[in-house]
């Protein structure tokens, strides 16, 4: 894991990104530590969305800490439980894969909330169709096989592994934002932040972007 992230912090999109969105996992710690250590802004959901999602600012940390921020725990001791439309802009999103294929298809861990994460910030303008999305994994997490792909699904444009960069052409379509229709209200009711969104929505009809407007 922290060889495929020090091959990620080396691509242009992660070194010029000022914003990056990485998920909670364990794997992908070592990439929130490298975005803080190279002056980035870090978004990172909580886990299960329990808590919404974190803003990590580096100027607000001590350097000395920076490891420990990029824990789920130290997360909450040094960063900032932040309202999605109160967030910044995303430059490049990280996501976590069990597999991947080579038509940027992945396999999470089956829960979806790596696509719920991507669709509330696409849904509040956080990110765009233009927003690179990128997966760290093991060679051994490529496989050949297809992987079915749901409208909802988020697939990523780039592969780190600690050997070799894959770049998927042509680039994979990406989610516009919430698809309510497709989600059970009994997830909404688990979910706070959904719930938070959904108002937010209905009363900011005018902040969000004319692409959500089809999702309301």
């Amino acid at each position: 894991a922290e060889i495929a992230a020090k091959n990620l912090a080396k691509l242009d999109i992660f070194r010029k990104a000022s914003v990056i969105k990485v998920n909670p996992d364990a794997p992908q710690k070592p990439v929130r530590y490298l975005a803080l250590v190279m002056g980035k802004s870090v978004i990172m959901p909580t886990p299960r969305l329990r808590h919404g999602f974190i803003l990590l600012d580096p100027n607000t940390i001590p350097s000395s800490k920076y490891s420990e921020a990029a824990t789920i725990h130290g997360a909450f001791k040094y960063g900032k439980i932040t309202k999605p439309w109160d967030l910044p802009s995303v430059d490049l999103v990280v996501v976590g894969s069990v597999a991947v294929n080579m038509q940027g298809a992945r396999l999470g861990k089956g829960e979806g909330y790596a696509e719920l994460e991507y669709a509330i910030l696409r849904t509040l303008c956080k990110v765009s169709r233009d927003t690179p999305v990128v997966t760290t994994v093991h060679d051994i997490q490529i496989v050949d096989e297809p992987i079915p792909v749901e409208e909802h699904d988020v697939c990523v444009d780039i592969i780190v592994t600690p050997t070799k960069i894959h770049y998927i052409t042509p680039r994979p379509p990406k989610p516009n934002g919430i698809l309510w229709s497709k989600i059970p209200q009994e997830k909404i009711s688990e979910i706070p932040v959904l719930r938070e969104v959904k108002k937010f929505l209905e009363s900011k009809k005018t902040y969000v972007c004319l692409i959500t407007l089809m999702f309301i």
